[in-house]
């Protein structure tokens, strides 16, 4: 017995590709975690720069991972 499997998605879809949340999440996390990295090397080299650098940083990962996870092609 066959099974009605819906038509597989067009490029003329307008359906979401990924979840936003996993965006939000992406960019906090690079931002939580390279913030912290900063913080201790602040505190470790008695310096008060590194924290804005993580965050940066880490925000520019962040962007970047969620680039790289929704535009990905479809194989």
């Amino acid at each position: 017995m066959a099974r009605d499997l819906p038509p597989p998605a067009g490029p003329d879809d307008d359906s979401p590709r990924g979840d936003p949340w996993n965006a939000v999440g992406y960019i906090v996390a690079g931002v939580v975690l390279y913030g912290l990295l900063g913080w201790a090397l602040d505190e470790w080299l008695g310096t008060t720069f590194l924290v804005a650098i993580g965050i940066l940083v880490g925000a520019g990962f962040g962007i970047y991972m969620t680039y790289a996870r929704f535009n990905k092609a479809d194989q």
